[in-house]
């Protein structure tokens, strides 16, 4: 196995492991994430409904491309 590859599957595992701890805690603090203006929700008479959160996934998508950013810096 590369060493490179190890780093990253090091460095993966403690950004999950924060990640963890940081739901674990302020989990509570943290429901507005997946409710963000601009998330689209329709829901149904019957209590079905369709829900898609586009704005969340784009603010995650940026958080982690900054934390792969820092990863890379910080391995590279």
């Amino acid at each position: 196995m590369n060493v490179g590859i190890a780093k990253y599957i090091i460095a993966i595992g403690a950004v999950l492991m924060v990640i963890g701890i940081v739901f674990y805690f302020l989990g509570d603090k943290l429901n507005w994430l997946g409710r963000l203006p601009g998330d689209i929700r329709i829901e149904g008479k019957d209590g079905g409904g369709f829900y898609f959160p586009i704005v969340t996934c784009i603010v995650v998508s940026i958080v982690l491309n900054l934390v792969i950013v820092l990863i890379r810096r910080f391995f590279g």
